[in-house]
């Protein structure tokens, strides 16, 4: 009679050890790119809630989710494409795939998965529940800047041949490829505006941007900002500005320069200029926070401890903070409350109050770089 008894103890204990259900709206993950692993974080406390390792070469690592936040595919400079079960903490799957990666895309439906390659170039394009490889674009060149677009498709940029490609990958299997040629001189990055229409690439050999308009791609590329620089020369660039999507805010759309200490303010209506604001330094990212009112900017080498914020309506610089040394990457969470923070050198994740620009956490972490939350399985082109 004892045995019962001893068994309903032990599987009662073993219902107190297991953890309560919880969400992933305020999960996320930060690299910390020199251990190989990622620290998973919770905003609503804004503590760590403890590490993933074996992810390998985290060095230019970015991060994308499934549709229903459990899931994150980590892509590694190694060529690695790993699959993180958020809830466990733990790897779900992971492949090799390439040589050398350069970030990904997840597509409209959250089926697919594809990595922009530098070696052998291309992309390749996975099952997002089961990573099964199912086709490869070869482009000869490195691809730059991918994003996922309406209709399950995916926008990149090749560097060396100054084109854009669109990869409509209905079919999964049989991907079609629409090739836009004679885009400008090395384009080294790019995102599509938030409502999926419009993509720009940045162009490093020359000053100016390329737009395609994804409703009417047959129209081909468009040249803007054309010259910003204005014959003036640029200074030495010692980090690539980066793009992406975070940088709209209401009409306008927030542009780092490339070897300039200046943002450039692009009207996204008439796709004209709208202003350029003086800032602290080479800017890296121009992140635009939630709510549109305010953009956060960070900067290159050798000024890159510095935070600096723009009022979006008097188009000015109105605060500056000094979160630690290398500020690699910002992040808001979804309603922008809070931004969190990354600072390199001094091993720590900081998360300010965006109303008081007060310090409300700083949580240890070997080398961090990005931050990235589930929020961003819910947005197109991120």
């Amino acid at each position: 009679m004892r045995f019962p008894v001893i068994a309903a103890l032990l599987l009662g204990i073993a219902a107190c050890a297991t953890p309560p259900p919880r969400g992933t709206g305020d999960l996320g993950l930060v690299i910390e790119r020199a251990a190989g692993r990622v620290m998973l974080i919770e905003t609503s406390g804004r503590s760590s809630l403890g590490h993933i390792e074996g992810l390998g070469d985290l060095s230019h690592a970015s991060a994308v989710f499934s549709r229903d936040g459990r899931y994150a595919y980590v892509f590694g400079r190694d060529g690695g494409l790993t699959k993180l079960d958020l809830l466990r903490a733990r790897i779900e799957r992971r492949v090799i795939q390439a040589g050398n990666s350069i970030g990904g895309a997840i597509s409209q439906d959250g089926r697919l998965v594809a990595v922009a390659n530098y070696v052998p170039g291309g992309i390749r394009i996975f099952d997002a529940q089961t990573l099964e490889p199912l086709s490869v674009v070869p482009t000869g060149a490195k691809v730059v800047g991918i994003a996922d677009a309406p209709g399950n498709r995916f926008v990149f940029s090749l560097f060396e041949t100054g084109e854009i490609w669109i990869v409509d990958a209905s079919d999964p299997r049989r991907p079609q490829v629409r090739k836009i040629v004679g885009v400008g001189k090395q384009p080294y990055d790019g995102f599509i505006t938030p409502n999926g229409r419009h993509y720009i690439a940045g162009l490093f050999g020359e000053d100016g941007l390329a737009l395609v308009d994804l409703w009417a791609p047959q129209a081909g590329a468009r040249r803007i900002l054309d010259g910003y620089g204005r014959g003036e020369e640029p200074l030495p660039v010692y980090k690539m500005p980066h793009l992406r999507g975070w940088a709209v805010a209401g009409r306008y759309i927030f542009l780092p320069a490339v070897g300039r200490h200046e943002v450039l303010v692009l009207d996204s209506v008439t796709w004209t200029e709208a202003g350029r604001i003086a800032v602290h330094g080479q800017p890296v990212f121009a992140v635009a926070q939630p709510g549109a009112r305010r953009v956060w900017v960070n900067f290159a080498f050798p000024r890159n401890d510095v935070v600096q914020v723009i009022d979006v309506a008097a188009m000015r610089v109105v605060k500056e903070l000094r979160p630690g040394r290398a500020v690699l990457h910002m992040e808001f969470t979804p309603r922008g409350e809070q931004v969190w923070v990354s600072s390199r050198d001094d091993g720590a994740v900081l998360v300010y109050d965006t109303a008081t620009y007060a310090e409300l956490a700083r949580l240890p972490a070997q080398s961090p770089s990005g931050i990235f939350l589930t929020s961003r399985g819910a947005m197109t082109g991120f």
